[in-house]
């Protein structure tokens, strides 16, 4: 399970599994007031040249395992949502992409999962436009520019 919490990526980078982590109060999806510190899972975000040790957890009552994860990020995704929002927003609005050091094949993945979910979750009468069918998708809990299996 993914524990979304405000993270300082720097800090964690210099300070390693020295950092100062935050601590669930109870299991999220037990409820357990108990849950126990379960080693380090490393992370690549862009920026970083070196994957990220993020902490874990484990509910001693149910098994879950915990992992702590930067809240302006989506789970399995390296980008940070302002990055890709900016990205999308301007080949929407622009028709070009911007000039990052991100792959293009990248962003067009992005651009494609998301028509891809506004088409199966919004349906195909969609007529907000794609952004506003990101910040809708968002709204429901899901990732917008992820693929749907």
């Amino acid at each position: 399970m993914i524990w979304s919490v405000d993270l300082d990526l720097k800090q964690i980078q210099q300070q390693g599994k020295d950092y100062p982590w935050p601590r669930p109060d109870a299991c999220p999806r037990c409820q357990h007031w108990k849950v126990w510190g379960h080693g380090y899972a490393l992370r690549y975000f862009d920026g970083f040249s070196a994957a990220l040790p993020m902490k874990c957890y484990r509910c001693p009552l149910c098994g879950c395992v915990i992992t702590v994860r930067p809240a302006e990020y989506f789970p399995r995704i390296r980008s940070c949502m302002q990055v890709i929002v900016t990205c999308l927003t301007q080949r929407l609005e622009q028709g070009r992409w911007p000039a990052l050091a991100l792959r293009r094949s990248r962003l067009r993945h992005w651009l494609a999962n998301l028509a891809g979910q506004v088409r199966i979750y919004l349906t195909e009468t969609w007529s907000g436009g794609l952004l506003r069918g990101y910040e809708e998708l968002r709204a429901r809990g899901l990732i917008p520019i992820a693929w749907v299996s």
